[in-house]
Order: structure tokens, then sequence, then C-alpha cells
């Protein structure tokens, strides 16, 4: 999802592709300290408890879990654009 998002925005500014996937890497990167500071993701047709949510730079909404102390990143989301297929 990361080099989605990185190549869509590629194709207008290069520089602000490079910044927005370092922003996002090191937002990941900083969950190998207390990751668990992020609330759960809530929704309706999501298990509570399932997901963590952790929002970058106001548009990225990055989703998480943890398992035996270690984090998978399950979906990198754009904010701006629709993510209803995600909670139905």
């Amino acid at each position: 999802m990361l080099g989605t998002h990185t190549r869509f925005l590629a194709q207008e500014n290069l520089s602000a592709a490079r910044g927005m996937k370092e922003k996002i890497l090191k937002a990941i990167r900083s969950l190998s300290l207390m990751p668990e500071r992020c609330p759960f993701f809530d929704s309706e047709f999501v298990p509570r408890n399932k997901y963590h949510k952790m929002v970058v730079d106001n548009r990225y909404l990055i989703l998480y879990q943890i398992k035996d102390l270690i984090v998978f990143v399950e979906y990198i989301i754009d904010g701006r654009q629709d993510y209803y297929w995600l909670i139905k």
C-alpha cells in the first residue's frame, strides 16, 4: 500500500512522494517503542480491539495489530479516499 501511495503522488511531485514515504516509514518505525500508545480503531464492522490506528500528517491512516510483541502493519490508507470497503 505504501508503494501504491508513493507511485501515485510521484506522478505529480517526486519530492513530495519521497517526503511522504519517509514520514510514514518514520511513524511505522516509531512503533518499535510503545506500540500500544495509539488507540484502537473502532468500527461497527471491525472486531473490537483488533487494530490500532495511527494518523500520519493528518492524511494517512495506518492500521496495525500487535501479536506476541510484534507489530504487523495491515493497512496504509489515504484518508482523502473512500475506505468504506474496509469497514463493511
